[in-house]
């Protein structure tokens, strides 16, 4: 049995086993991660989408997933291929790509717009390795990379793959622990090491999904963006308040479904108290 290190889970996994991602598995006494080049998805979407609205805005970037999930979000929109009863089976299918093909591709899609690799839909994280190995090569053929994360990591995985992301979506789903470790699975404090960091290392804009009567009052949010104008540069220079915030509309999905969609006026009400703080907040799926 031999411990993994990439996030709060510290899973204690046996030889032959996965651990709670679905996604690393232990093998020779060693922690792998099974989905390494297991491509579930791929897309040429706008950076917009990522969302990213202040990283080359107006740009291409292919996307490109994998499988498997160390949080259990009950409304998450991948669950196909992010819980692991159901990303098994997507695994035993999914399409095996190496650093260098996917390299190529990213290349060869220039002419239509491409600035180069965003990795996203599944969490990316857990498979650091690939996101490494391959963020290096795009890095080297002058193109960007982009990470879409929940920040669910351990900072030596952020300082590993570090040299070669240019941009991060970081989800900061809610401000309490109560949301994060009753609804979500996860662990706010380690999140927000995470999004202090990363901010010092590259470009950063976060994502909040509003889902109500979960993470939708003003005092949640007026806290969430004081603790983002807060955060300081690598030379201790405060620089929060210019961190883009996207305050987004949840629809019922998944094992979600008992509520309704969040009404548009608390998107932009809730927006409009982040800006407070804050001088880029953007509204999503409205």
């Amino acid at each position: 049995m031999v411990q993994c290190d990439v996030c709060f889970h510290h899973c204690e996994i046996p030889e032959g086993r996965r651990g709670f991602c679905g996604a690393r598995s232990c093998s020779g006494e060693r922690i792998r991660p099974e989905n390494y080049g297991r491509i579930t998805g791929m897309a040429l979407d706008p950076i917009e989408k990522k969302p990213l609205r202040e990283f080359f805005p107006g740009s291409m970037i292919l996307s490109i997933g994998s499988y498997g999930c160390n949080l259990r979000c009950p409304f998450c929109q991948n669950h196909e291929i992010s819980w692991s009863a159901e990303a098994m089976r997507f695994a035993e299918r999914a399409e095996t790509i190496s650093p260098e093909e996917l390299t190529e591709t990213a290349l060869r899609l220039r002419s239509r717009g491409n600035i180069g690799l965003a990795f996203t839909y599944n969490e990316p994280l857990i498979g650091w390795e690939f996101v490494r190995d391959t963020g290096k090569l795009v890095h080297e053929a002058g193109l960007k990379n982009v990470l879409v994360t929940n920040g669910t990591a351990e900072l030596p995985v952020l300082e590993a793959i570090a040299p070669y992301i240019d941009a991060m979506n970081i989800d900061l789903k809610g401000f309490t622990e109560r949301y994060y470790i009753k609804t979500l699975g996860g662990s706010l404090s380690m999140v927000k090491a995470f999004i202090a960091r990363a901010v010092q290392l590259c470009h950063v804009e976060l994502t909040t999904l509003i889902v109500p009567g979960e993470n939708d009052t003003e005092d949640e949010i007026r806290a969430l963006a004081q603790w983002v104008s807060g955060l300081t540069d690598a030379a201790g220079r405060v620089i929060g308040s210019g961190i883009p915030l996207h305050i987004s509309r949840f629809f019922p999905r998944f094992h979600m479904t008992d509520r309704p969609p969040t009404d548009v006026r608390t998107i932009y009400h809730l927006a409009d108290v982040a800006r407070e703080k804050l001088c880029s907040v953007y509204t999503g799926n409205c």
